[in-house]
C-alpha cells in the first residue's frame, strides 16, 4: 500500500534527527506514487521536516501529497508554521501519522489546512508515529520526560562486589549499546551515592571519545555530599546539573556553581531526599524529553517505585559475585509482601556480547521498539 511505504519512509526520516525538545518528524511529497522530494527536522530551530522537503521544490508542488508523520503546525515558534506553507504551495492533500500532542497544535493544523480545501487523512502507522516521539507526548501530555532506568548486574544480580569493585562487570558491546542509549537522551540521572563510589564521567563516548551531542549530567544530591572534585563537576565535558534541597549547605553550593555547574533547590520528600516530581517536572521544563537513570541500588528502588519509571534496561552478565553484603539491583526499603511488588512486563530479550540485556516496561503501560541503540 503507497500510504504505508511512504509513511514509513517518513519514518526512518525522522529518526535521523535530534530536535529535543521538539518532536522527530519526517516528511515525504509524492504524486502519483514518485517521491518529489524528502525532509526530516535536524534540530530545535532548523526547518521542520515539511519546509525542508517544500525547499526542494521552491515551495510549489501543486496537485502532490504530503506524508508526515506528525501533524503539520499552524504556531509561530523559531520558524514560521508548516501549515501555511503547504497551504500555499499548492498541496492537495496531506496524510498525516498522528495527531500532535502539543496543546498550541492539537488538531488545528488539520483544521487550518482543511479549512483551504486540502484533503486530510490521520491514523496512517499511527502506532509506530506514537513510538517514535513518547518523550514528546508525555511532556505534553503529563510534564514529564520519558525515562529509562538502566541497570548493570551480574547474573546474580550483584552491582558490585562485596569491595565494592565494579569495573567491569559487562562486556564491551553491552558498554557501547549503553552510549549508544546516552547519546540518545537528553539527560542522564545519577544520585550522589554512584558519584562517591565510581566518579563516572557521565558521556556518550565511542572509543575514548565524545560522539555528538552530550546529555545534560544531572546528579541527584539532597545535603551537596559529593566530592567537589568529581570527574562530572571538574571535566567540562558536558553541562552538569545538581539538584539538591533548601537545607543543603550553602558553601559547597558556591564552590559548585564557582565551577560552572548549575545548582538548583528542589523541595525534599519525607526522607529528606530530593522530591523526585520535582526534578522530572523540571527537567521537562528544560526541554528535555528522554531521560536515562543509571543509578546505585537505593535511587534504583526509589524510581522503580515512583511510577514514573517508562522502561527498564536490565544488563546480565553471565558472572556471580555472591555475598550477602555485595550491592544488589534494587535497594531501599523492599516490600514486605509479594503482593506489593512492582510488576512488570517483559518486551523483548536479547544477547549482547556476552550479556543478556532484558527489557521490560511497567505492567500497566506499553512501550515501542529502541529509539536509536544500533541494535
Amino acid at each position: 500500500m503507497s500510504d504505508e511505504r511512504f509513511m514509513r519512509m517518513a519514518l526512518r526520516l525522522a529518526r535521523r534527527g535530534r530536535p529535543s525538545p521538539n518532536p522527530r518528524v519526517g516528511a515525504v511529497i509524492a504524486r502519483d506514487g514518485e517521491v518529489l522530494a524528502t525532509g526530516y527536522h535536524r534540530a530545535a530551530g532548523e526547518p521542520h521536516a515539511e519546509a525542508m522537503a517544500l525547499a526542494k521544490l521552491d515551495f510549489r508542488a501543486p496537485g502532490a501529497t504530503l506524508y508526515v508523520t506528525l501533524e503539520p503546525c499552524v504556531h509561530y515558534g523559531r520558524t514560521p508554521p508548516c501549515a501555511e506553507s503547504i497551504v500555499s504551495a499548492g498541496i492537495s492533500e496531506v496524510v498525516a501519522g498522528m495527531v500532535d500532542p502539543n496543546p498550541r497544535v492539537r488538531g488545528r493544523g488539520i483544521e487550518r489546512l482543511r479549512e483551504a480545501g486540502i484533503r486530510v487523512r490521520v491514523g496512517v502507522l499511527e502506532q509506530e508515529c506514537t513510538d517514535l516521539n513518547r518523550g514528546f507526548i508525555k511532556v505534553m501530555t503529563l510534564g514529564l520526560p520519558h525515562l529509562t532506568l538502566k541497570v548493570a548486574a551480574t547474573a546474580d544480580g550483584k552491582l558490585a562486589t562485596v569491595a565494592g569493585a565494579s569495573r567491569w562487570i559487562t562486556s564491551g558491546e553491552a558498554r557501547r549499546a549503553v552510549h549508544r542509549l546516552r547519546a540518545d537522551s537528553d539527560a542522564i540521572i545519577v544520585g550522589s551515592g554512584t558519584v562517591a563510589a565510581d566518579d563516572p564521567r557521565l558521556t556518550a563516548r565511542h572509543g575514548g571519545r565524545p560522539r555528538g551531542r552530550q546529555p545534560l549530567r544531572v546528579v541527584l544530591d539532597s545535603t551537596l555530599r559529593c566530592p567537589q572534585d568529581a570527574l562530572v563537576f571538574t571535566d567540562r565535558a558536558a553541562p552538569t546539573l545538581v539538584f539538591t534541597t533548601p537545607g543543603a549547605d550553602s558553601r559547597k553550593r558556591d564552590e559548585l556553581e564557582t565551577r560552572g555547574v548549575e545548582v538548583a533547590e528542589v523541595p525534599a520528600d519525607i526522607a529528606g531526599k530530593v522530591a523526585l516530581p520535582a526534578v522530572l517536572r523540571n527537567l521537562a521544563g528544560r526541554g528535555v524529553l528522554y531521560a536515562l537513570a543509571e543509578p546505585g541500588s537505593t535511587l534504583a528502588w526509589s524510581l522503580a517505585r515512583s511510577g514514573f519509571v517508562d522502561r527498564y534496561w536490565f544488563f546480565h552478565a553471565p558472572k556471580l559475585f555472591g555475598g550477602a553484603r555485595a550491592p544488589t539491583m534494587m535497594g531501599g526499603e523492599g516490600v514486605a509482601r509479594v503482593e506489593e511488588a512492582v510488576p512488570l512486563r517483559w518486551s523483548r530479550i536479547r544477547r549482547i556480547g556476552q550479556d543478556v540485556l532484558l527489557e521490560a516496561v511497567p505492567m500497566d503501560r506499553e512501550d515501542g521498539p529502541d529509539r536509536d541503540t544500533g541494535e
